[in-house]
């Protein structure tokens, strides 16, 4: 587990976009069962989460249509929460950084973290646009 000052200006990078943090697996599957569509960003402290993951969410959310809640969890500090989140996203295997979008409860688009490792930010935002423009 990583130390809370380690990890706050990554938490806040984030939650300054409004992104709701959640520390419970009860906070996790309550924002995601929610009506409508819910953006979940699995955090991270890597750099590809620095360099790409985050950035492309926030730019994400400046397309016409976007999720109805955005929301974050952050791997290797609220294990619980994480846990909950991931279990919600099977089949695919744990990742961080990783994006995950839902609708009325149900996983609707995924982008692991192989699809951010190596891409710019501007393309992952597209994709998570492109997601939004079919399910919000």
């Amino acid at each position: 587990m990583y130390p809370a000052e380690l990890v706050k200006p990554m938490r806040d990078d984030l939650a300054s976009a409004g992104f709701e943090e959640l520390y419970t697996a009860d906070a996790v599957a309550n924002a995601i069962k929610k009506e409508g569509t819910t953006l979940v960003v699995v955090n991270s402290v890597c750099g590809c989460a620095a360099a790409n993951a985050r950035p492309a969410a926030k730019m994400s959310l400046q397309n016409e249509k976007k999720p109805d809640y955005a929301v974050t969890v952050f791997a290797g500090v609220d294990k619980e929460a994480v846990d909950a989140a991931r279990n919600l996203m099977v089949p695919f295997p744990p990742s961080s950084p990783s994006m995950a979008l839902f609708k009325d409860g149900e996983l609707v688009h995924m982008i692991e973290r192989h699809h951010i490792e190596g891409r710019p930010a501007e393309m992952i935002a597209q994709n998570l646009a492109q997601a939004y423009d079919e399910f919000c």
